[in-house]
């Protein structure tokens, strides 16, 4: 028998879709101080619009999951594609901290709709038992690719137009994405006892499984430390790092500014984690997931604790970039094909969007404490190492999940 091809047209359709919503949610942070000194508003304000985004991304998320199993797949991906365009357009024209706030609720109902709940859903049905893991692998790498180029292209644009302008052409790339939905077209995997299952029963025994409340608990820090980054970073570095060398390589490559330097670090830590992603997804087929895990947030840990102790360089913040970028969404096929694993494939996309509700909390704090702290002690430092602490937490959290179906465990009690 033929072995099952890895790559698919649902994979191709999916890292696309995946691809263009992240090249938009990963710019945001690129938006942080041209927005804030045209109106003259605190760090925190605008920085509280991108954590009600990251909120409403997690509230969104088993939300669009259910829509997509009920509906199907490409109307949830419409839908979620409404609500990016509205919420971009419309915060063109918004000139208020509450405004921006508000309508961020629209972008992170988009994200959800476009994001990894539905699509991983899709992608992992498509995939083959002995494919999936590494299929969830090229697909959430192809967000880390959407990061790649997000920021930087963020950053030329707004060198020759407003920050209102490149919304508006944000929002005519994600009506763009639409064009590749015919390929997402997934079938139906699922055992004859998942099929027979209502959504209520599985919600009801997913909850009562305490390794679905660790899981779900673990998520959180991974949020907060992707959405502060993403929020922060590229700030932290336009303010705090060090001169760039006139006579350097950064400088030789057009990279002149610590403004520039932000955004490219952001760039390097979506093309570090293309890396990093695949090679989750290829371990996360031979090795225990949980194990996995556990030591992704040991070493993001330990790679957030030096980066916060050392004199804040060019050279370390690339090296950062490059280390964290490895470790950035590796957590997500691993997590994502943890649930699957567990809990079956089909209500795959709500139970995973409830665990990512958790990473969403995470994301929510991480933005808004980044901005309110700042405000308050004038840096990022007290943030950062609430970031170190729940990273610790979420490697001791996820060794007791048991990591084997559900359902014999179900029958052997």
């Amino acid at each position: 028998m033929a072995k099952a091809p890895l790559v698919t047209p649902v994979l191709i359709g999916g890292c696309i879709v995946i691809l263009m919503s992240f090249a938009v949610r990963a710019s945001f942070g690129v938006f942080q101080i041209p927005i804030a000194e045209e109106f003259g508003w605190p760090r925190a304000e605008f920085s509280l619009a991108i954590a009600i985004q990251n909120l409403a991304w997690g509230i969104g998320q088993p939300l669009f999951g259910a829509l997509a199993e009920r509906f199907g797949d490409r109307r949830a991906i419409v839908a979620g594609a409404g609500f990016y365009v509205a919420g971009l357009v419309l915060s063109a024209l918004s000139v208020t901290p509450l405004g921006h706030q508000l309508l961020n609720v629209l972008i992170g109902f988009g994200i959800a709709g476009m994001g990894f709940g539905v699509v991983l859903a899709v992608v992992g049905r498509a995939a083959s038992d002995e494919n999936r893991s590494m299929a969830l692998g090229i697909a959430t790498a192809a967000g880390s690719a959407g990061q790649v180029v997000g920021a930087p292209f963020a950053e030329w644009l707004l060198s020759s137009m407003s920050w209102q302008s490149v919304f508006v052409i944000f929002a005519g790339i994600i009506v763009a994405s639409l064009a590749v939905l015919p390929l997402m077209r997934a079938p139906e995997r699922a055992s004859r006892a998942e099929l027979e299952q209502s959504l209520g029963q599985a919600l009801t025994r997913a909850v009562r499984d305490p390794s679905f409340t660790l899981i779900f608990l673990g998520f959180f820090s991974c949020g907060y430390q992707l959405a502060f980054i993403t929020a922060h970073f590229p700030a932290f570095v336009t303010e705090l790092c060090g001169p760039i060398d006139p006579g350097g390589a950064l400088h030789a490559v057009g990279i002149t500014t610590t403004s520039a330097l932000g955004a490219v670090a952001i760039s390097l830590i979506g093309l570090a984690n293309i890396v990093g992603t695949l090679t989750a997804g290829w371990l996360g087929k031979r090795y225990t997931k949980k194990y996995l895990l556990a030591a992704i947030y040991t070493a993001r840990t330990v790679v957030a604790a030096w980066f916060i102790l050392t004199p804040v360089t060019p050279g370390t913040v690339i090296l950062f970039s490059v280390l964290m970028g490895s470790l950035w969404l590796a957590t997500v096929p691993l997590t994502s094909g943890l649930i699957a694993h567990i809990y079956g494939l089909r209500y795959m996309g709500t139970l995973y969007g409830i665990i990512f509700f958790s990473h969403q909390l995470g994301g929510f704090l991480g933005v808004w404490l980044g901005g309110r702290l700042y405000d308050i002690y004038g840096d990022y430092t007290l943030v950062w190492w609430i970031g170190v602490g729940v990273g610790a937490f979420s490697a001791l959290v996820h060794l007791p999940v048991q990591e084997r179906p559900l359902e014999p465990r179900a029958v052997a009690a």
